[in-house]
């Protein structure tokens, strides 16, 4: 989730932590540090596409020589207006909102558009040159935040508008106060010593928050298996096949026949998911897993050294600024507060999904030997024997399904689902330049014809360039002061198309669209005209995930999946034998999801508390949260990019945490019924109006409030995962 560029310290925590909003495996966007590197000559606004950007950018322009070019100069002219500005605020003994909120959004306007595009193309079109303008300029950018978050006269400038609340409306209120609390975790106070060494260590985390990534994508398109035999592709669907020739093929820079090949094997999801649950051939099973499990642990990408500094940096700064450790500074910053809070959810959750975890591996144990397997399961077999299970209780074929999922129908159906409930129109437009022929653009107007948003939509797998996950990015926020209407990046990596058919999406890949196209909706559906709280801008983390879950639900409902579902060669609506099974699924196995979710969240917080070495923190975390021990060779934390590169350092929880919030919203969709669609889209509009349009200007707990009636309860959230 990428800070709105307004005032100073903002600025500087968009530039000193500069992530994209990612989820799940999500991917981001980092700042890397590297030699110090300045422009002294005027760069031509007509050969650069980076220069006088005042919108969407031509992104095949956007060359690892163009940033060269046009970041520094962009920085230097930048800090120029800061220091300008900061001299006259220096001589202010009062100050109104005027004088200080729009004032510095221009300042950083063109250094913010920049480098959201720059940022952006780090995790879809990565390459050398590209990766090596992007750690050229990243020094300057990081200093500059750090001088713009630690100035005085901007400090100064809040307290006194802080002391004018009657002036301002609630939103403004709300931006001074996390503004000033913001200068404050970024060392506003520092003096000497001290605040050097405080620049330094946010430096050296900038740098290896970037290295941490680059390491986790590097080892991943490092691993390459090919395989000469089809009796090793033995229970692999017809379309993974086809997919492994293709990569092959890619690989070898021949055309492969699916039916003769060689096929090979990665692991980015599309391939990876379907063979763990599919392949017959345990050994090549576990070949998988352990190199998946112990991705970046390693040589040339090990990225363990990495993880111990990072912990340790970080509590260094969280002890300069007068907490504990990390977990206390980050929490302190979330509707948490505090990791006791954390905690209590945590293992009050636990305590309800742990027994009947137990439970539902106990009767997979049972299946499998039922079925001739021998011996107890091991971690490579989880998911194939979950799959086989599911296949014979709920008659639930994954490959069959997807059949149904096209994704030209599935975005038809989303955008019609979108139209119904929030009263918006979507339309697909002819974009600028983008950065592949696969992306698409999409406007989005209101139900009085208005343009008020837009989107890219990039969803197809690229291992060889683009980061794993899926997230929403920010291309540009919403500004009323400078004219801006809000666009938004929505990134996937689901199956792309194989020869003449659509890409068919696995129901996985339906939820994933839906959980970013709510991010999206939150961003892009803001009624919010400040851009420090527009959209997802100053919205406590652990909320963030509202709409994105929320959003998931529908594809749990009849009369959605009648609008998303259709055969791609017949046009059959989806049978609804099928989405009695689909119900049933989403309670299928929902212990050991659970206790997956929470095992990540626990340990992301021992994380940063303990001092203990990682390997011996995930080894004592694991005794409470996780049902098989982990391996030897387990080395998960050496690829977890969340908490080391993506913004969520002991904040991880915040997915469950939301998840209460999430769960309990669309419960109030249940309760008027969702076959009275009448009242299904006046309830929506009420969702519209509250979480996805107040943004960061009121407290999401208020938000809820005025969408629900009443505080969150967490019954929703077991009733929806059958531990109640």
């Amino acid at each position: 989730m990428s800070s709105a560029l307004h005032l100073y310290h903002q600025n500087a925590t968009l530039l000193n932590n500069c992530f994209s909003l990612r989820c799940l495996q999500f991917s981001s966007l980092i700042l890397n540090i590297s030699q110090k590197h300045r422009y002294c000559t005027i760069p031509s606004a007509n050969s650069n596409p980076l220069i006088d950007l005042k919108g969407l950018p031509d992104f095949h322009e956007v060359s690892g020589e163009a940033i060269n070019e046009a970041l520094p100069y962009i920085i230097s002219e930048t800090e120029k207006e800061h220091d300008s500005f900061d001299e006259i605020l220096k001589t202010k003994d009062d100050v109104s909102w005027d004088d200080v909120v729009p004032k510095s959004e221009k300042i950083f306007d063109s250094l913010t558009l920049a480098w959201n595009a720059v940022s952006h193309l780090h995790g879809v079109k990565n390459n050398a040159q590209l990766r090596e303008a992007y750690q050229k300029v990243q020094p300057d950018l990081v200093r500059l935040g750090s001088k713009a978050s630690q100035s005085q006269s901007m400090y100064k400038a809040l307290k006194i508008l802080d002391g004018k609340k009657s002036e301002y409306d609630e939103a403004q209120n709300r931006i001074i106060e996390s503004s000033i609390r913001s200068a404050e975790l970024s060392g506003v106070h520092l003096e000497g010593s001290l605040k050097e060494e405080f620049n330094q260590i946010t430096q050296q985390l900038a740098e290896l928050g970037t290295k941490f990534q680059n390491n986790v994508l590097d080892s991943t398109k490092a691993f390459s298996y090919m395989v000469d035999d089809e009796k090793d592709l033995e229970g692999l669907p017809s379309s993974v096949k086809t997919l492994m020739a293709t990569n092959a093929g890619q690989h070898l820079n021949k055309t492969v026949n699916p039916e003769e090949g060689p096929w090979r094997l990665s692991l980015d999801m599309p391939c990876f998911d379907p063979f763990m649950k599919y392949s017959l051939n345990s050994s090549l099973r576990q070949m998988m897993y352990t190199s998946y499990i112990s991705r970046a642990s390693s040589c040339d990408h090990d990225n363990s050294p990495n993880i111990e500094q990072i912990r340790q940096l970080r509590k260094r700064k969280s002890q300069i600024l007068g907490f504990k450790n990390f977990a206390e500074l980050s929490t302190s910053k979330k509707m948490s507060k505090t990791p006791e809070a954390v905690w209590k959810m945590i293992k009050e959750l636990a305590s309800k999904a742990k027994p009947v975890a137990k439970e539902e591996l106990e009767t997979l144990q049972s299946f499998a030997n039922s079925q001739g397997f021998e011996g107890d399961l091991k971690h490579w077999d989880i998911a194939f024997w979950s799959e086989k299970q599911k296949e014979h209780t709920l008659s639930l074929n994954e490959e069959r399904l997807r059949e149904y999922f096209p994704l030209p129908r599935v975005l038809e159906g989303l955008f019609s689902l979108s139209q119904e409930i929030f009263g918006i129109k979507i339309t697909e437009v002819a974009p600028n330049p983008t950065w592949h022929e696969d992306v698409k653009f999409f406007d989005i107007q209101n139900s009085q014809g208005e343009h008020i948003a837009s989107f890219y939509l990039d969803l197809y797998s690229r291992p060889h360039e683009k980061q794993g996950g899926a997230w929403m990015g920010h291309a540009i926020d919403r500004n009323d002061a400078l004219g801006r209407k809000p666009v938004a990046y929505l990134v996937c990596n689901q199956s792309p198309p194989i020869g003449e058919d659509p890409s068919l999406m696995t129901f996985r890949e339906s939820i994933t669209l839906f959980h970013e196209f709510g991010h999206g909706l939150q961003h892009m559906l803001t009624t919010v005209k400040y851009q420090a709280a527009a959209g997802i801008n100053n919205i406590e983390y652990d909320a963030v995930e509202l709409p994105s879950q929320f959003m998931e639900n529908w594809l749990y409902d009849w009369n959605t999946l009648q609008k998303v579902t259709s055969h791609y060669k017949t046009g059959e609506k989806l049978p609804q034998d099928f989405f009695k099974q689909i119900v049933k699924g989403k309670l299928y196995n929902s212990g050991i999801a659970t206790m997956r979710q929470l095992y990540f969240g626990a340990l992301d917080m021992e994380l940063h508390t303990s001092d203990d070495p990682w390997q011996e923190v995930m080894q004592r975390i694991s005794k409470d949260y996780t049902l098989m021990t982990p391996l030897p060779v387990d080395s998960f934390p050496c690829s977890f990019l969340h908490i080391f590169s993506y913004g969520y350092a002991a904040g991880y929880y915040s997915y469950k945490w939301a998840e209460v919030l999430s769960a309990d919203a669309f419960a109030a969709f249940e309760e008027v019924g969702l076959n009275d669609r009448q009242k299904v889209a006046q309830l929506g509009e009420r969702f519209r109006d509250t979480v996805l349009s107040l943004g960061g200007g009121r407290h999401p707990e208020q938000v809820f409030i005025d969408f629900r009636g009443r505080k969150p309860d967490v019954s929703a959230l077991l009733k929806s995962h059958g531990l109640l």
